[in-house]
């Protein structure tokens, strides 16, 4: 069932109040969960999970971004410390790599292995790794770097019997004269149409048929691809219509935090790219709507900085401040139901709770949601 936006919009005061509040206020049954409880009829949008049987127990992990500012050691301190079982390390591109020196791993297989011991030795194991870049920029040197990254990344998945690694499709020019991306989603007037088409024949499937080829030969069949704006893949439509051109290397970075303000429900996508087998990896991030916002500038007014707040209809949270545990709940229990194999890998962007704070809440919602599935 669709959700109406006002089932996860909570007012965006009571957001930023609960900020500096304690961990407590983000349990299951806590202020924050009760006023989204409260904003609409929760019968009809957080339905309680019916237990299927055999449930797996999907591992929970970070992508360590948020940690840029600690050496590897430090980092694994902290996500040891939370209980978390498994790792998304970035490798290149826009978050960079932080705690992967990807050139000298390539070069020597002694050295990944050791850096690979590092995670083991603390009961972590590093299950993705992501080049999020734009490797169809019309820029050549740009695309270069992207495309240089993306090839490394897969030589030391192959090296660390990596299965999965995670980024975007990218976003070319719209003729061949472009300078800059174009990101079209509208095909009226007909030249947007033409530039579209151009796109998806010309650079998009193109490099995407050679790129699942290079991955395929090096034993890597799972490119999770995150649907995010600004790029052509964005939501489930365009994901697939890549899949279907190139072939299931390409699957689904399912990113509900991206969804969400697009207007899909979570569980209608778990469901239907998970059925389809397409689903390779899954961040774990929450958006929140601000309803007297949202409806009077639409969803297309998105806030990245606690200053642009006032005026935005939306923003990134942290899991559980966006929507109701009781949701999150269910899209675990979907994610369970269509068998998927892969991490729950919290990324907080949250401009409230930044960096360490909003990962913490996150595993704190994820791992008792994930318990209660269980039975633990």
């Amino acid at each position: 069932m669709k959700m109406p936006l006002n089932d996860s919009a909570i007012d965006r005061r009571q957001f930023l109040a609960a900020g500096s509040g304690l961990l407590a206020s983000a349990l299951p049954g806590g202020p924050l969960f009760a006023s989204a409880a409260d904003s609409a009829p929760s019968a009809t949008t957080s339905p309680r999970p019916r237990l299927s049987g055999n449930l797996r127990k999907i591992p929970i992990g970070v992508f360590d971004p948020v940690y840029e500012h600690l050496s590897l050691d430090a980092m694994l301190d902290k996500v040891t410390a939370l209980g978390l079982e498994v790792m998304e390390i970035g490798t290149g591109g826009y978050p960079d790599n932080h705690h992967c020196p990807l050139d000298n791993l390539v070069a020597d297989r002694a050295k990944a292995k050791a850096w690979q011991k590092k995670f083991e030795d603390r009961g972590i194991r590093v299950a993705t790794l992501s080049c999020h870049g734009n490797p169809l920029h019309p820029d050549p040197k740009l695309a270069q770097k992207d495309i240089d990254i993306f090839r490394k990344t897969v030589l030391l998945a192959e090296m660390l019997d990596v299965k999965v690694i995670v980024g975007f499709s990218g976003c070319p020019g719209g003729t061949p004269q472009d300078t800059q991306p174009n990101w079209i989603t509208y095909r009226w007037p007909s030249e947007y149409a033409k530039m579209q088409d151009w796109q998806w024949k010309e650079k998009v499937v193109p490099y995407w048929k050679e790129a699942a080829k290079y991955a395929r030969e090096h034993g890597i069949k799972r490119l999770a691809l995150e649907m995010h704006p600004n790029f052509v893949v964005y939501n489930p439509r365009t994901l697939m219509k890549l899949r279907e051109a190139v072939g299931e290397e390409i699957g689904a970075n399912n990113d509900l935090s991206h969804l969400f303000w697009q207007g899909c429900d979570p569980i209608e996508v778990i469901h239907f790219l998970g059925k389809l087998g397409a689903i390779y990896h899954a961040h774990m991030k929450d958006t929140v709507f601000f309803p007297e916002n949202l409806n009077k500038y639409g969803v297309l007014n998105f806030a990245f900085e606690t200053s642009d707040l006032d005026l935005a209809s939306e923003t990134f949270r942290a899991v559980g401040y966006g929507h109701s545990a009781s949701l999150w709940k269910s899209i675990i229990k979907a994610y369970m139901d269509v068998g998927y194999d892969g991490i729950l890998s919290i990324e907080n962007e949250d401009p409230i709770l930044a960096g360490e704070v909003g990962v913490e809440r996150a595993a704190y919602v994820l791992k008792n949601v994930r318990n209660e599935l269980l039975g633990a």
